[in-house]
């Protein structure tokens, strides 16, 4: 299943937690646009078919309707698309209003990402959010009245704002709205962010690990009793309302990565990332220079991409494909190494795969870690 990611860089304003590439000046846009269309005409041949596409930043929604038809046409005109199934556009709740959904309705846009991270104004207003708790709830049933059947929202645990009580509130209101899909994640301190500097100075409370593992403890036993599906350590959905394009991450699908700072990932080994400058990636895609770099990837950088991506998912790792992929030296070596995990409960191998248990998930990234081979 292979996919592209558009990055559109453009903030009306930045969010205190963010380290995403950004720009919250709109003046480069339609260059940008330009650009991003140059660049989908230059890499046609990388990919035979599209299956997924994907919108984000940034913030996708402050592009008007025309500009996102001339990325699509031009989409359509250099790719085959005739496999396309889900096509995404991460937006903020206040950007949708009825002409603009009804424009996205009308268009090849099936999938909305809205970016809520709370249905609370203390949480909006700490984050520096732009959007109100009220105007959220808003734009979602507005969205769903339009006919967006396809939905996703992004919420936010560990926040010093976001009480226990709070937290299961967002929770409910997402299964009361009828969402099918949710994304949640645990709020980080990233470098260089106004958040690290927040906290440095005194001016907001810190983020407590202790917090954030309670609420994703208090997530698992939420999804398993309202029979949602937790198929992936952030992301859940109702039935089998999987993102499709974010499950090409963990499964080793290749992708194009449009726009400045973008990845991509050719499904083999080599691995390539795009300038994370606006004006920069413009000016060098106008004079045909070169405008990314790339890496290839050794088999021990495989392996433990592979470990990493896929125990992130309740399918987890098959030691079969495993041993097919890596051989059986290394799956033996694999087998060894999760015996420890196994005698905790923090692994399972369950038909065939190896898999993470619930009790597993705060500290995942540490077990993952333990798993990785070091070198070549």
């Amino acid at each position: 299943m292979a996919g592209i990611y558009i990055h559109i860089p453009f903030c009306k304003q930045a969010c205190h937690y963010c380290n995403f590439h950004f720009s919250t000046s709109l003046k480069h846009k339609s260059d940008l646009v330009e650009a991003i269309c140059t660049e989908l005409t230059l890499r046609k041949e990388e990919i035979t078919s599209v299956e997924t596409l994907y919108f984000g930043g940034g913030t996708p929604s402050v592009l008007s309707r025309d500009e996102l038809e001339l990325i699509l046409d031009c989409i359509f005109e250099n790719y085959n698309t005739s496999a396309l199934s889900e096509v995404t556009l991460e937006a903020n709740p206040d950007d949708l209003d009825g002409v603009f959904l009804r424009e996205l309705e009308a268009s090849a846009i099936n999938r909305l990402s809205i970016g809520v991270q709370s249905f609370f104004d203390v949480d909006l207003e700490w984050m520096h959010r732009a959007h109100s708790a009220r105007l959220a709830a808003d734009s979602i049933k507005l969205a769903q009245d339009i006919g967006f059947e396809q939905m996703t929202i992004d919420l936010i645990y560990g926040s010093p704002t976001t009480s226990d009580e709070m937290w299961a509130k967002n929770l409910d209101t997402w299964l009361d709205l009828g969402i099918p899909h949710l994304s949640a994640y645990a709020l980080t301190v990233e470098p260089k962010t106004a958040l690290e500097v927040m906290i440095q100075k005194g001016k907001s409370r810190s983020v407590e690990d202790a917090t954030a593992v309670r609420q994703l403890q208090y997530l698992q036993n939420w999804a398993a009793t309202n029979h949602i599906s937790h198929y992936e350590i952030s992301n859940l959905c109702r039935a089998s309302n999987y993102a499709k394009h974010n499950s090409n991450y963990w499964t080793g699908q290749p992708y194009l990565g449009i726009g400045p700072s973008a990845h991509s990932y050719d499904g083999a080994t080599t691995r390539r990332w795009n300038i994370a400058n606006n004006i920069q990636y413009i000016q060098q895609i106008k004079e045909k220079t070169l405008f990314w770099e790339e890496e290839y990837l050794s088999p021990t950088d495989l392996h433990n991409e592979y470990i990493m991506t896929r125990l992130r998912t309740t399918w987890g790792v098959n030691l079969s494909a495993y041993a097919t992929k890596f051989g059986s030296a290394w799956r033996n070596q694999l087998e060894a190494a999760i015996e420890p995990f196994t005698q905790q409960q923090l692994i399972n191998v369950k038909d065939g795969a190896v898999v993470l248990t619930p009790k597993a998930l705060p500290i995942s990234d540490s077990i993952i870690a333990e798993l990785f081979i070091d070198k070549d």
